[in-house]
């Protein structure tokens, strides 16, 4: 089977390669850690205690499991007599590495996770000796898996979401990947349609426990070194400020447009290579990478990684991007439990539950393309409105959490079971 499985991956590879070569290239992304996505890892250090990877595939599965790796360590939640396990955190994309290695890089070991052709997962495997593999959300693959299987690995998902549009992607391949899926020990889903699908794909153990990211959401005021952000970047404290998070192409001038110009503007995107054609769209804008101070048009690019909930703090009303196009949405959570008046737009499928959750609260403002300036002039006009939002966005953030408990619980257990490398 593996074979099969690597002839396909090669197949895929070799047909597509003026495209994905050409992008990597394009995006400087050709420089990336070749050697660790073929599954060159350092042995792990071997001592007594179990050890637990967690693979978080870029920023969002990596931002999604801080809570999770904190209490995986913490003592007071191992049973009596245990240690807790060695963590190991492993990412895909270049971007997800970085921000691990932020969050957790001086207290656990942070990898790059491999390819799934069978040599790399085999090399991959034997330097980091895993007792249970977590996979944040999906990621359920056929060699990963069924090397694990081989080795008694026992595998789970974790906050583990399936959407229709990737449940129908994988139509095609379906012979292939229900032995991945039946091959979990435990599935642990944010919701009962996500549940529906991986059953129907194979996974046998699913429960329906939630989503992390109510947890991650860390209810808050004030972020530490906002306000020197602000400083650096120029932005004036006594104006209005629209913060743009996670934008995409097309949606830069959208706002520009959308934002009247004594309003400041500050534009984050969501990937480095959107980094220029954001700063063609903003006109006169400071660039954070550039060190500019202060902005005659009023508008800014945080053209970085890592300072977006920085720059959520310093927003009167924040506008989610990836959501006025044809992609399909940018998580809300952070900005909504800043205490901040959020609004997204219509495309928002990869997080419609909390979409309905928050304004099922009252606690956003969806809208679209055509009636955004509106919608932004009424809520930069009206800062008791903007507060009702804050406020309820935060209660319905509060209500919903929970769930990260629940998956320490069901990683422990699969180690208490005692089957391991």
């Amino acid at each position: 089977m593996r074979w099969a499985v690597d002839l396909a991956y090669l197949a895929v590879a070799l047909i597509s390669l003026p495209i994905w070569l050409t992008r990597m290239i394009r995006t400087g992304k050709i420089r990336t850690d070749w050697a660790g996505r073929f599954g060159a890892t350092p042995p792990a250090v071997v001592d007594q205690r179990s050890s637990v990877l967690l693979q978080a595939v870029s920023v969002g599965e990596v931002n999604a499991i801080r809570l999770l790796v904190d209490r995986l360590a913490d003592p007071s939640h191992q049973a009596e007599g245990r240690e807790p396990p060695r963590i190991i955190v492993s990412t895909t994309t270049d971007t997800g590495f970085e921000r691990a290695k932020r969050l957790f890089g001086d207290r656990h070991r942070v990898v790059r996770y491999p390819l799934d052709f069978s040599f790399a997962v085999r090399r991959f495997l034997k330097a980091i000796r895993p007792n249970v593999a977590v996979l944040v959300e999906l990621e359920v693959w056929p060699n990963f898996t069924a090397m694990c299987a081989k080795q008694g690995i026992r595998l789970c998902v974790v906050n583990g979401r399936l959407t229709e549009r990737s449940a129908r992607r994988y139509g095609p391949v379906r012979w292939m990947m229900r032995p991945s899926f039946r091959r979990l020990d435990r599935a642990a889903v944010q919701n009962e349609d996500y549940a529906a699908r991986f059953r129907a794909l194979g996974a046998e153990n699913v429960w329906v426990t939630g989503t992390m990211k109510w947890d991650t959401a860390e209810i808050a005021q004030h972020v530490s070194g906002a306000e020197e952000l602000a400083r650096t970047m120029g932005i004036d404290r006594t104006r209005l400020l629209v913060v743009a998070g996670s934008t995409a192409p097309g949606e830069h001038e959208l706002l520009a447009r959308a934002v009247d110009p004594e309003v400041q503007l500050l534009c984050a995107p969501r990937k480095p290579e959107w980094f220029d054609q954001a700063a063609s769209a903003l006109p006169g804008c400071a660039r954070r990478s550039r060190g500019d101070c202060g902005s005659k048009t009023g508008r800014f690019l945080l053209d970085t990684i890592g300072e977006l909930r920085m720059a959520y703090a310093l927003a009167d009303v924040v506008v989610v991007g990836r959501s006025f196009g044809q992609l399909h949405g940018s998580d809300m959570m952070e900005p909504a439990a800043l205490g901040k008046a959020v609004v997204v737009g219509p495309a928002v499928s990869d997080f419609q539950q909390t979409v309905d959750a928050l304004l099922a609260g009252d606690g956003m403002v969806q809208t679209d393309r055509d009636r955004l300036p509106e919608v932004l002039r009424d809520l930069l006009n009206d800062p008791g409105r903007r507060e009702e939002l804050a406020r309820n966005g935060q209660a319905v953030i509060l209500a919903h959490q929970g769930a990260t408990d629940r998956h320490v619980e069901i990683i422990l257990s699969l180690l208490r079971e005692g089957k391991g490398a």
